[in-house]
């Protein structure tokens, strides 16, 4: 692992970033957090597939870059996840992932229970926005992440890997790898399959902290744009083009392409409810 910076503080926000696509989306959410006041460090893991042209504009909001290897994992852990076959076994049935989406390197966020240099670390998915502080978060204890609600409270019991607290430390990482590379092993929903995994006791954050964009159109009642801290891009991304949701979800689409230019951010006491 290696650090484009030293650490500046014992907290960060940490965000994977393995292709050029997932830069796009990492820009706008570090311009997000920079924007809620946070002295925690903005933490970038990314693999050796990011050119130097997509890393720049990451670096130059301030970001501490972080270069990371996929995990150690063997040949037939690696097939077993890899795209096309992942995406057979346990395909998508509610929404479309995109072309670029690459279910292996989602592994790699493990990364982060190395960097023993922070105390605690808050997690965040590049496809998501910060719309308030969460600096509390660094205070909750390991393991937090909201339920994976936003088609029904069916849902739930199961969580979603896109925001959670985290306490580094190599000796979590080494039983990490050993129990997900254990033989047989296949995780359908890749990290956040086998994070509910490894943390079955895990805590609940609230669905503030991590608002998945189809509650806008599955949950419009749960919709509420002062509570919302987090709002999270799950399944299509707000810079696809052509996208396939761009109708139903042009008001969320406009907050992200406004975080991702350089002009003012919106207020997000302004913006339009579900269905208005």
């Amino acid at each position: 692992m290696r650090a484009s910076a030293p650490a500046g503080s014992r907290h960060a926000y940490v965000t994977l970033v393995s292709n050029a696509d997932y830069a796009l989306g990492a820009r706008a959410l570090i311009r997000s957090i920079r924007a809620t006041g946070t002295k925690a460090d903005i933490t970038v893991l990314v693999t050796g597939a990011v050119g130097q042209g997509d890393r720049a504009p990451l670096a130059a909001l301030g970001a501490r870059l972080i270069e990371v290897d996929l995990l150690p994992t063997s040949d037939a852990f690696n097939a077993a996840h890899a795209r096309d076959r992942i995406h057979g076994l346990a395909p998508f049935t509610r929404g479309e992932k995109p072309p670029f989406h690459t279910p292996l390197d989602n592994f790699a966020k493990l990364r982060l229970w190395q960097m023993e240099e922070y105390a605690a670390v808050v997690f965040i998915d590049a496809d998501a926005l910060m719309l308030q502080n969460c600096d509390r978060l660094f205070a909750y204890p390991e393991f937090c992440a909201a339920p994976n609600v936003y088609e029904s409270l069916g849902d739930f019991h199961r969580m979603n890997s896109g925001v959670f607290t985290a306490r580094p430390s190599t000796e979590t990482y080494r039983r990490m790898l050993a129990a997900l590379d254990a033989p047989g092993a296949f995780w359908p929903r890749t990290d956040q399959t086998f994070l509910q995994h490894f943390f079955p006791d895990w805590h609940g954050l609230p669905v503030f902290d991590n608002m998945l964009q189809y509650v806008w159109f599955n949950m419009p009642e749960l919709w509420d744009w002062r509570a919302i801290r987090i709002l999270h891009f799950q399944y299509e991304k707000p810079w696809q083009s052509p996208h396939p949701k761009a109708e139903i979800l042009a008001p969320l689409i406009a907050l992200w392409q406004a975080h991702a230019g350089d002009g003012p951010l919106p207020d997000i006491a302004t913006l339009p409810g579900p269905g208005v």
